[in-house]
């Protein structure tokens, strides 16, 4: 049997994959399972999956006898002899040491914490060819365009485009979102997912992660990345050839199908847990474009992949400070893509070439954001 790590075991991403190994339980065994701080889901995990080894990032006491404590405990999952697939979906930069330690490993990373490429994709190759890993996006955007192009070559494909549901202020106005409200920015209309990531796509942060994340990936260049609007998140991103035919995923808004064609990659198995599309049931379909202007975090952050060199990480860094402002109610919504424009301004030409010095830039862009904000 195939082990597998689950790193955030208690967020969306690593509920979501528990219950698809549990129907996948003749393929599977959950070898390894981390938290950042939920003990009492962690517990309940560990008592129902019996792994041989269990994490928790926030140090303290209360937890059973034999967890590892601190951070240190991500890495030490994902190198375990044990297990084969690391399942990454551990939020933000957090979970760069991991999938660097996987790779170098020989493992499969199924990632879900896109961070890690946006901060050092250089880095992350470079560990995979070392050690001879490898990385399946987990994310059903960049799961959607693996799909696609599977043996086709590169040079076959005119454009990737990426679906965005538009998030929960698809139809406000500029005015609206200088006003809106941390309870406003958590209702998303289509997934069910954590605060941050949920901020992410309110802001339109999340898709230039992504767009970056696609660069990367599939060494598809940034202007033959594009982004459109999807309200129903169906669709979950196409391919254009350069013959002009499209091709496009197509199935249910919900996480399970990705992270099972991460573990299964590149065969497809039964899953009954999955009901059958059905297309009428969807439609209609819709498709908008981005309004740039009211959303700058998309642009900005294809500006920094552009960019290179420290700038990606940087991005990364700016918004993750300052969305955690947001949620402690320190600063407005739309003081997120300003704070990132100010950190890429004088952050993002710093040295990037190794693991210490994406360290230092990550340091320095966060350290800006709270300094901007005097928090």
């Amino acid at each position: 049997m195939i082990g597998v790590a689950i790193l955030g075991s208690t967020g969306s991403i690593g509920t979501t994959a528990l219950r698809v190994l549990e129907r996948q339980h003749t393929r599977y065994r959950v070898a390894a399972l981390t938290a950042h701080s939920n003990k009492v889901l962690l517990a309940e995990q560990a008592t129902r999956w019996q792994p041989g080894y269990v994490g928790l990032v926030q140090d303290g006491s209360g937890h059973p006898a034999g967890w590892e404590t601190g951070p240190q405990c991500l890495v030490r999952a994902a190198q375990r002899d044990d297990v084969q697939v690391v399942l990454n979906s551990v939020v933000g930069a957090a979970g760069l040491d991991a999938t660097l330690a996987a790779l170098e490993r020989g493992k499969r990373v199924a990632l879900a914490n896109k961070e890690t490429l946006v901060m050092a994709g250089a880095l992350t190759q470079a560990a995979a060819k070392r050690g001879g890993g490898e990385i399946v996006p987990v994310d059903s955007e960049h799961s959607a365009i693996l799909q696609c192009i599977s043996g086709r070559p590169r040079s076959e494909v005119r454009r990737l485009i990426l679906t965005a549901s538009g998030g929960p202020f698809r139809s406000w106005t500029r005015a609206q979102l200088e006003s809106a409200t941390l309870a406003d920015a958590l209702k998303h209309p289509t997934w069910n997912m954590g605060r941050k990531i949920t901020v992410d796509s309110a802001t339109l942060a999340n898709k230039a992660l992504e767009v970056i994340e696609a660069h990367i990936l599939f060494g598809i260049p940034y202007e033959q990345i594009d982004v459109v609007v999807h309200p129903q998140s169906v669709v979950h991103s196409m391919v254009e050839f350069v013959d002009g035919s499209v091709l496009a995923q197509v199935g249910q808004p919900t996480m399970e199908i990705p992270v099972l064609y991460a573990l299964t990659h590149p065969e497809r198995v039964v899953d009954h847990g999955i009901s059958s599309f059905d297309p009428v049931k969807m439609s209609p379909l819709t498709f908008e474009p981005v309004r740039l202007d009211d959303f700058p975090a998309l642009a900005l952050g294809r500006e920094a992949g552009m960019a290179g060199g420290a700038a990606p990480a940087v991005f990364n860094a700016a918004n993750e400070a300052a969305v955690a402002l947001f949620l402690d109610g320190k600063i407005r919504f739309m003081e997120i893509p300003r704070a990132i424009r100010s950190a890429l301004d004088a952050v993002g030409g710093a040295p990037s070439e190794t693991r210490v010095a994406l360290g230092e830039a990550d340091a320095r862009a966060r350290a800006h954001v709270r300094e901007h904000f005097a928090c």
